[in-house]
């Protein structure tokens, strides 16, 4: 391997590095990006570190030359070839080793490739520690030293983990959709041993993702589990992303169940018993979630969206439960506080299953609103900061509140306009909701106008 000395700034973003493989990630980048994060975990007097990749094509290959830059290090690792990226936070725990990297992309084009990075209290870095492991590896002075390379096999202990709180009262019918990614490669040893009627699509692990893509927060890609949910009867569906943290829901009637929403059932459930009742969630989550969180006596608290950011803010508040729009869902009563797709689904199933209704009538009471799903708008990286900025500025001209924690959401009395610029690639992520339908047709023709206005 060589050192990447020419490496796409682009590609460091706001919480992980990702980019397309071959023409903005290759090998050499994994090796200085290998380099560049051994010499900083050096610098924080440690030796040791986690690594893993999902079931991407590119995986394996970018993950040995990852391990070839960071050994050169000095440091050592342990090794755990394929796994989720759930799977790599719990060992991370299981070994109490705090730094480590997961070579994934998650829910990024089937060409791509990335690197989540942890470099000291098992949180992934993001913002400014991701622009200084840029600054580290372009510089190019980096520790030299022999680490070593053991394999470690997490699997049955993480597997005990996910299930060892969990109960099922009544056996339900679920359609489980891996889309062919990462958690292919865990669902039948989770579900098979428990009380349930199991129906598998897309369970074989291919990285090519040939069924459809692996992003269970783009209503497409849930097509196929609808369809079957209604075919066979069941009591609700879930999928997976590409990397296992995330999922998405199908309830019996064939709906599909917004991450906000599933939020609004799991504080039901657990309200009573929360240490914390404070709910974190970020701002592209709907008002109906607020408003049972007051309802049921508690305190919502937006946040920027990001799963780095909320995983950090849940830590640091002490919160029981948060989460986002997209599906990262953080546990902190009986689990151990990283997103993970397949225990979230599973706390979904034994909520279904002792309440003795079923998964439609668990939200049926809550407010109603009209929203319209993540709108993504392509622009490019240098433009979707400005174009934010002068929405604020629009906004403060006509004096509408707004909440800038991220982006700028515009607050009005029977609705809200959300305009925030990706983390994840050149985009803007725009979402409109309102009361009545009428009203969400205004605002969203509004704002749809001013931001296409702004990115000719």
């Amino acid at each position: 391997m060589e050192v990447k000395k020419d490496l796409v700034k682009t590609i460091f973003r706001e919480y992980d590095i990702r980019g397309e493989y071959k023409t903005q990630i290759d090998e050499d980048t994994a090796y200085t990006v290998g380099l560049a994060f051994g010499t900083k975990i050096r610098s924080l007097r440690k030796n040791v570190c986690v690594v893993g990749h999902d079931n991407r094509l590119s995986g394996e290959s970018l993950a040995n030359a990852l391990l070839e830059g960071i050994t050169s290090t000095g440091v050592s690792v342990k090794y755990l070839g394929l796994v989720t990226t759930p799977m790599y936070y719990f060992a991370c725990l299981y070994l109490k080793i705090d730094c480590g990297v997961m070579v994934t992309a998650s829910h990024n084009p089937v060409g791509d490739n990335g690197f989540k990075i942890a470099v000291e209290n098992y949180d992934n870095i993001c913002g400014k520690k991701v622009e200084e492991l840029y600054d580290i590896a372009m510089k190019g002075e980096f520790e030299k030293g022999s680490g070593e390379i053991e394999t470690v096999d997490v699997r049955d202990a993480y597997l005990e983990r996910l299930t060892r709180d969990i109960k099922i009262d009544r056996r339900l019918k679920v359609v489980i959709d891996p889309a062919n990614a990462t958690t292919s490669i865990l669902v039948h040893d989770v579900f098979d041993k428990l009380n349930l009627d199991i129906v598998y699509i897309n369970d074989v692990s291919d990285g090519s993702f040939p069924s459809h893509h692996p992003d269970p927060s783009v209503p497409e890609n849930m097509v196929q589990l609808r369809e079957k949910v209604l075919e066979v009867g069941a009591d609700l569906g879930i999928g997976y992303d590409g990397d296992g943290d995330r999922l998405g829901i199908i309830d019996e009637l064939g709906n599909i169940v917004a991450i906000d929403t599933f939020m609004a059932i799991v504080w039901d459930d657990i309200f009573e018993s929360a240490k914390n009742k404070t709910a974190l969630f970020d701002v592209k989550c709907s008002k109906q979630l607020e408003d049972e969180i007051v309802r049921l006596g508690g305190t919502p608290y937006i946040y920027r969206t990001g799963n780095s950011y909320l995983k950090y803010k849940v830590k640091e508040m002490d919160l029981t439960f948060g989460g986002e729009l997209s599906g990262h869902v953080f546990f902190r009563d009986k689990w151990d506080g990283f997103d993970s797709g397949i225990y979230a689904s599973l706390r979904l199933i034994e909520i279904v299953s002792k309440s003795g209704r079923r998964l439609s009538e668990l939200y049926n009471h809550l407010t109603v609103y009209y929203s319209t799903p993540e709108i993504k708008i392509k622009t490019t990286e240098e433009k979707k900061f400005k174009i934010v900025e002068s929405v604020l500025e629009y906004c403060n001209e006509n004096d509408v509140e707004v909440i800038t924690v991220d982006g700028v959401r515009a607050k009005f009395e029977d609705g809200w306009a959300l305009v925030r610029a990706s983390n994840t690639g050149p985009n803007l992520t725009l979402r409109f909701e309102a009361k009545t339908e009428d009203r969400l047709e205004s605002i969203r023709n509004e704002y749809m106008s001013l931001v296409e206005s702004l990115n000719k």
